[in-house]
């Protein structure tokens, strides 16, 4: 079942256009039917404007930060729902909200590794490994025909398969993993105990940090995975094209000794 549906993804992708191409018919494309203008990505572009206000306000208002940070990120399970709901789906949309996502969690890590100095190289390698695992997945998802990233087969990867094709699962591990995140940076400006006495001293944030790594931790299991697989699936590609390669040179040159025969 996972080869047949596999093979039906690749046949309906549709015949690479001239990048020239590609370019006037953006920009000869007409209101009703003018992507930029879909609703998923217009919640993509509020997304954006929430995230850059969110790292406006986030070296001096947690509040403002945390609540346009939390709002940014859950409109990322809105977005999809509606490109389905409204046959809005894209590949600049799912583009626009992959570069959102990385782009979203990079910039508060980097916060983090300000706040945090002596993890800064984790925070870092973090955001490494974000950028690096989604960008090898992207062009291994492109290079093999995938009509999205988000079509992965079990017989690929369970994980990555039950990661991308429950979408509850999908926003469950992300939010958890932004969760960590926001309670490492609320941990900074909260001092106030929760006032359990089973607790001690322990804070809002430092409870959500506590419940919330094991998220965080499976989300860069993933992460790993994903690139791991993507790069297995790259140099699978390579190896194809190879033999590819040294069957046609054998090819014309048994066709160039039986023309030399004939002549």
């Amino acid at each position: 079942m996972a080869k047949g549906s596999s093979t039906r993804r690749r046949r309906a992708s549709l015949e690479l256009v001239d990048a020239k191409q590609a370019v006037d018919l953006a920009t000869a494309q007409t209101y009703s039917e003018n992507v930029f203008l879909f609703v998923p990505n217009l919640i993509g572009y509020s997304r954006v404007i929430l995230a850059g206000l969110s790292l406006y306000y986030m070296s001096y208002h947690p509040i403002y930060c945390t609540l346009l940070y939390s709002f940014s990120c859950l409109l990322d399970a809105v977005d999809g729902q509606a490109a389905r709901a409204l046959g809005q789906t894209s590949k600049f949309g799912a583009v626009l909200d992959m570069v959102t996502d990385r782009c979203t969690t990079s910039c508060l890590l980097c916060y983090l590794s300000s706040a945090y100095p002596p993890y800064a190289v984790f925070f870092q390698f973090l955001i490494a490994l974000d950028f690096s695992s989604h960008y090898m997945h992207m062009y291994s998802s492109l290079v093999t025909g995938s009509t999205s990233h988000k079509l992965v087969t079990s017989d690929v990867s369970r994980i990555l398969w039950m990661y991308y094709n429950d979408p509850r699962t999908l926003f469950f591990v992300c939010a958890g993993n932004e969760l960590f995140f926001v309670a490492l940076y609320l941990i900074k400006w909260t001092s106030r105990p929760i006032g359990l006495s089973f607790l001690g001293n322990m804070t809002y944030p430092e409870l959500m940090a506590l419940t919330s790594f094991p998220i965080f931790f499976l989300k860069n299991v993933i992460n790993v995975v994903q690139l791991w697989k993507a790069s297995k699936i790259l140099v699978g590609v390579d190896l194809a094209e190879r033999a590819a390669a040294r069957v046609a040179a054998i090819q014309a040159e048994m066709d160039e000794k039986a023309n030399g025969r004939k002549s």
